[in-house]
């Protein structure tokens, strides 16, 4: 076991990040700034590039007091954060193939035989996966998009708490939502924070790995 730490100093942020949960509240994220830490944690890989993560961002006090009721037991991160994030993640990404194959035509990214053959490709993978197996793939992209979030909100001067313990389905349904097609993935909190971080313990490469 060992304290929290990089081997590439260039990982800073990885180093740096960390869960917060109390913030100051003096200091409020502008949506431009916002959207520029979406914008840059949507870098993330998904499957087949079909990019399965919504966003829900409730950074006005009316927005915050809508998901208040649903975040259990992490008042304090609601009361003191910029805003809450929740993430979600779309089922029928598939549905947005035409767009981003057509888009990818236009800026020249890739050519219309190929993007035919994509087209026919990912229709034949989604018709053929089963909802389990369509559902594990979305959880994975959107973990994906969610760390690389945390670390773009910590580039930009911020800091993050990813918050599992929230009532899902009631938020869905508050969201009006169709649940069948959205799958609540996590909150998070974001802000300045007012709190020092705090060093943590992690197991050492050669605990957790096998050398094959």
């Amino acid at each position: 076991m060992q304290i929290k730490n990089i081997a590439n100093k260039a990982n800073r942020a990885l180093l740096e990040r960390a869960s917060i949960r109390n913030y100051d509240t003096s200091v409020k994220i502008s949506r431009d700034e916002m959207s520029n830490i979406l914008q840059d944690a949507m870098t993330a890989p998904s499957s087949l590039n079909l990019q399965p993560w919504r966003f829900f961002v409730f950074d006005t006090p009316e927005g915050k007091e809508t998901i208040k009721p649903f975040m259990m037991f992490n008042q304090q991160q609601w009361e003191t954060s910029s805003a809450i994030i929740a993430v979600y993640g779309d089922m029928e990404c598939a549905s947005y193939t035409d767009p981003i194959l057509s888009a990818g035509v236009e800026n020249n990214l890739i050519t219309p035989e190929y993007k035919d053959k994509m087209s026919e490709m990912i229709a034949g993978f989604h018709t053929s996966f089963t909802e389990e197996r369509l559902r594990n793939s979305v959880l994975i992209d959107c973990g994906f998009v969610t760390m690389q979030l945390m670390l773009s909100a910590k580039a930009y001067g911020y800091d993050t708490n990813p918050i599992g313990g929230f009532m899902r389905k009631e938020l869905t349904e508050a969201l009006d939502l169709d649940a069948k097609r959205y799958i609540p993935i996590i909150l998070i909190s974001i802000g300045k924070a007012a709190e020092a971080r705090n060093d943590s313990i992690r197991f050492s490469v050669d605990e957790i790995t096998q050398w094959k």
